[in-house]
């Protein structure tokens, strides 16, 4: 399985001509979405959800599902048709891939602002012997899942470093790659990547939009 990593939280799996992208928001690449089968779609915000892309993508590829949280096609317009609801506990197939929903609510930004519907995605690998997990806005464990590469949020006005530190250590993951990171400026990308790489126990990296894994 190819993992391709695109700005903020976008990330894209490919395996045996099937084509999987995570959240293409509206600070991630477009071209993110070419030659795309199946979009998952962990939550409403503009950064994980770009609709006018989206939109785009379907008219070329009008074959297109769309994976989301009922709350989420709402905001879809014309495109709803095109979307298929998933809450958490809901297994699917996705491009070939088993994938798994997990949570359920975007983690607290303040106790003042309602918490929107958030469903994070495991994807199983191939051979069915671990997986990539994206949590979307929220650091909820999927307790049940053997993670292999966990995709950790970093920055964000809902979160501290300690929070993701702990998220990763809880899930003990073989490699975590940083996500949610578009926020950041140099200075932050240091001081953030040096204290996850000392802290997470585990393997840990953040990759340049566009970068290429092989799982």
């Amino acid at each position: 399985m190819r993992l391709t990593k695109f700005s903020h939280s976008c990330v894209r799996l490919e395996h045996d001509g099937g084509v999987i992208v995570i959240d293409p928001g509206s600070l991630s690449e477009r071209e993110a979405l070419d030659g795309v089968d199946s979009v998952l779609i962990t939550h409403e915000h503009f950064d994980h959800l770009n609709v006018d892309a989206l939109a785009d993508a379907l008219g070329k590829r009008p074959a297109i599902e769309v994976y989301t949280h009922p709350d989420v096609m709402g905001k879809l317009g014309d495109l709803a048709d095109a979307a298929k609801p998933v809450v958490p506990g809901h297994e699917f197939t996705a491009a070939g891939l088993r994938v798994r929903a997990y949570g359920g609510l975007h983690a607290i930004i303040h106790p003042e602002l309602p918490r929107v519907a958030n469903v994070g995605f495991f994807v199983e690998a191939p051979d069915g012997d671990g997986g990539v997990y994206h949590p979307g806005d929220s650091f909820d464990v999927p307790t049940d899942a053997r993670v292999d590469t966990l995709f950790v949020p970093v920055a964000g006005p809902w979160l501290k470093l300690a929070e993701a530190v702990e998220f990763v250590r809880q899930v003990a993951p073989r490699r975590a790659y940083a996500m949610h990171e578009a926020v950041l400026n140099e200075t932050g990308f240091m001081v953030t990547d040096n204290n996850m790489a000392n802290l997470v126990r585990t393997e840990y990296a953040r990759l340049e939009p566009g970068r290429q894994i092989e799982l």
